[in-house]
């Protein structure tokens, strides 16, 4: 099994979900996630609406292995998922009619991970 680097008893908790549910449904997208949910705060990513936005179409289902700021803005309706996200980007997606979910709920709802972007 691979190290992971946090105390937060959540985040370990997490990333045993995304492992196991990545060897038994086969599906490798939710073991990358795992990876990098694992590094340090410091060494995980922090992405902006405005790179989720370049990089996503109208519903899109997207996942950030790390935390979602509220920097720029989303000018289409989304599902994101991250392990966190700032409470000016959780205003801004709910004002471009796009639904934020946590990542437990994004693997219940889809745990193939099938049709799921990683933006990093």
């Amino acid at each position: 099994m691979r190290e992971t680097k946090t105390t937060n008893p959540q985040l370990i908790e997490l990333i045993s979900i995304l492992r196991k549910t990545s060897r038994e449904q086969e599906a490798p997208i939710w073991l990358d996630v795992a990876d990098y949910l694992a590094k340090t705060r410091s060494n995980r990513v922090a992405v902006n609406l405005s790179n989720i936005n370049r990089h996503t179409e109208k519903a899109d289902v997207v996942i950030v292995p790390g935390k979602i700021l509220a920097s720029g803005t989303l000018d289409h309706s989304i599902t994101v998922a991250s392990f966190e996200a700032s409470s000016a980007a959780k205003a801004k997606l709910a004002t471009s009619k796009s639904t934020y979910i946590t990542i437990q709920e994004l693997v219940a709802k889809n745990p193939t991970g099938s049709k799921v972007k990683i933006i990093r």
